[in-house]
């Protein structure tokens, strides 16, 4: 996998500007609305938090999306900050039974 240059954007952060602004929803409103404790909705928009399987279903419905939206926007923003902490470029493939007979044969 390439690693982009750019970070990803954390799906609080588009939760607070793309949803919550625009539409003049409040934390608190939110929090209410998906029936969590305004504490959860504060740590998904200030990024302290990522969003749970559990969390996908409750904004999906909320705003009119799919679950997935919200998940690979965590995916993507939890793969890109892993890339960025470890090196793998000494891990090598591991190959099937087959493969690996032909490998060793080599």
């Amino acid at each position: 996998m390439l690693q982009q240059a750019m970070p990803p954007i954390h799906p609080g952060e588009i939760l607070k500007e793309m949803y919550l602004e625009p539409l003049g929803i409040t934390i608190t409103a939110l929090a209410d609305n998906l029936g969590v404790a305004r504490k959860t909705v504060s740590q998904l928009v200030n990024c302290h938090m990522g969003v749970s399987a559990e969390m996908a279903l409750r904004l999906g419905k909320a705003f009119n999306t799919t679950p997935e939206l919200w998940l690979n926007m965590q995916r993507n923003y939890d793969l890109w900050h892993a890339g960025s902490k470890i090196k793998i470029t000494h891990i090598r493939s591991l190959r099937t039974k087959e493969r690996s007979k032909a490998w060793k044969a080599s």
